[in-house]
């Protein structure tokens, strides 16, 4: 039998969570999937609730890897901001497309791991920060006086919520959903140019 490692379990209970939904999944049925005793699950994760959050935390990075990249490239500012907006938005439609149940039983984890959410939503703020602050380095973008980067990026991210906060996941799918998409982008890094720049 293969090693058990986190991956696996983490794998494990997507599966199951898929299966039986968060309501009824149990770490026993993640035993029972990988062939182990619970006991074995509860040596890598000490509660349920350490399982859920870790399988929470793990969905959620999924898209960090790309956008990371992406606020650390070398491209100007204003076109890693649309950029990395684009991706942000693509992931999340694609979470919710792709496997629809696996998304409802997501949403309903992350309504349990506020930590981990509020964590993730940081550290894509952070990645925000780091572009915004480039741009203006470079004299790409500037800042109102009372602003900052940090400030501008959490605007940002604010001014997006309708394009990755799962609560308007309905919406994704509409026609004009796209145009509603491009007119924002357009407003903020409008708003973000810097005079004279092109």
């Amino acid at each position: 039998m293969p090693t058990l490692t986190t991956d696996r379990i983490l794998e494990a209970t997507e599966e199951v969570l898929r299966r039986f939904g968060p309501a009824k999944a149990t770490v026993v049925d993640v035993a029972r999937a990988l062939g182990v005793s619970h006991g074995t699950v509860y040596r890598h994760f000490a509660s349920k609730a350490a399982l859920r959050e870790a399988v929470t935390q793990r969905w959620l990075d999924q898209s960090h890897a790309t956008l990371s990249a992406i606020a650390a490239g070398p491209q100007p500012a204003p076109e890693r901001l649309r950029q990395w907006l684009v991706e942000l938005f693509a992931a999340k439609r694609r979470k919710a497309g792709g496997d629809p149940e696996l998304f409802a039983t997501y949403l309903a984890l992350a309504a349990e791991a506020s930590a981990v959410v509020a964590q993730h939503v940081g550290d894509l703020v952070g990645q925000l920060t780091r572009i915004i602050e480039d741009g203006t380095t470079r004299g790409e973008f500037t800042l109102p006086e009372a602003s900052d980067p940090a400030r501008a990026a959490r605007a940002v991210w604010d001014a997006t919520g309708r394009f990755h906060d799962p609560a308007y996941a309905a919406e994704w799918s509409a026609p004009d959903i796209d145009a509603a998409f491009e007119a924002v982008c357009d407003l903020l890094l409008n708003g973000l140019r810097a005079q004279g720049a092109s």
